[in-house]
């Protein structure tokens, strides 16, 4: 479901606030960024991209355009849940903006939000109160007010990637040339047996070297990253498609519907089926935003 934000072409961005204890919006994507604070909402679900989750107290994830996005009450009993809305638009800092060296940690923030990017809980305490104070200020003030917020973001530890590259048929960024390759080569051959060996041969290593390599340059094994590709692609099927689980598990490379169940599991939380059950849930309610208070800058 596409929302038309109300995010007008004379705005740096619109700010909005709510306080209710009930999550209305359907999932949704729009052609902007939203950075979207949480909080007192545990067990609320939130469903970005491929990722599906139950969070907790604290909550401040960064979401790209044409993300698919939404969070809905599941198990959240809190009566006093806030939520706190920023979106900007997609060009308001150019590609030759971003090239400057002093910006070269928020460029690196926004090449990953069209996955989602979920911050730490130690990141929010720190920028909770600048966020909520934001819907106070306007003019010139108040955008140099959201640059610094973002700017702090974009150097903070421990930020996560939610969704899948493979998910949105993403590029695979990585300040190794040889890691984006790699990652080409795999997410090109996806649907197929691809060896240690293989995929070796592609950044001409050999294969002892090249898995310590893989691992030491993304903290992953050579078979668990071509399975989060794997379970990328398969996560748009399974939203985008009434192929069977089955099918869509020998579509997407796995060699047995049992270690696709398994994997998929260990790795989102859910079973396929719970997956593709989310969303069509997900896509049958009502309008997003209803009862917010918007204001502009």
């Amino acid at each position: 479901m596409r929302e038309n934000t109300p995010l007008t072409a004379g705005d740096c961005f619109t700010v909005f606030a709510k306080a209710d204890n009930n999550f209305e919006g359907p999932l949704h994507y729009h052609d902007d960024y939203e950075l979207h604070l949480v909080l007192n909402a545990k067990g609320a679900k939130r469903v970005v991209g491929g990722h599906i989750e139950v969070i907790d107290d604290l909550e401040l994830v960064l979401i790209g355009p044409g993300l698919y996005h939404g969070w809905f009450t599941n198990e959240c009993k809190s009566q006093a849940v806030t939520e706190i809305v920023i979106q900007f638009h997609k060009d308001l800092f150019d590609e030759k903006f971003l090239r400057r060296n002093q910006l070269s940690f928020l460029k690196g923030m926004l090449q990953r939000a069209p996955m989602g990017v979920l911050f730490s809980p130690e990141t929010i305490l720190a920028v909770k109160n600048r966020i909520m104070a934001l819907k106070k200020q306007s003019g010139f003030t108040s955008v140099l007010e959201l640059l610094s917020i973002l700017h702090e973001l974009s150097t903070s530890a421990d930020m996560k990637t939610l969704s899948d590259p493979s998910f949105i048929n993403e590029k695979f960024y990585h300040n190794s040339r040889r890691i984006e390759k790699v990652f080409e080569h795999m997410n090109n051959n996806y649907n197929r047996k691809v060896s240690l060996a293989e995929v070796a041969r592609v950044v001409h290593m050999p294969e002892a070297s090249f898995s310590r390599f893989i691992k030491k340059r993304t903290g992953k094994t050579f078979t668990d990253s071509l399975n989060e590709i794997r379970l990328g692609h398969a996560s748009r099927m399974l939203i985008d498609s009434t192929t069977t689980v089955a099918e869509i598990a020998y579509e997407c490379g796995f060699n047995n519907i049992s270690n696709f169940n398994r994997i998929f599991k260990r790795k989102k939380q859910f079973t396929p089926n719970e997956f593709r059950s989310t969303y069509m849930v997900a896509g049958f309610m009502h309008s997003p935003h209803v009862g917010l208070k918007a204001s502009v800058a």
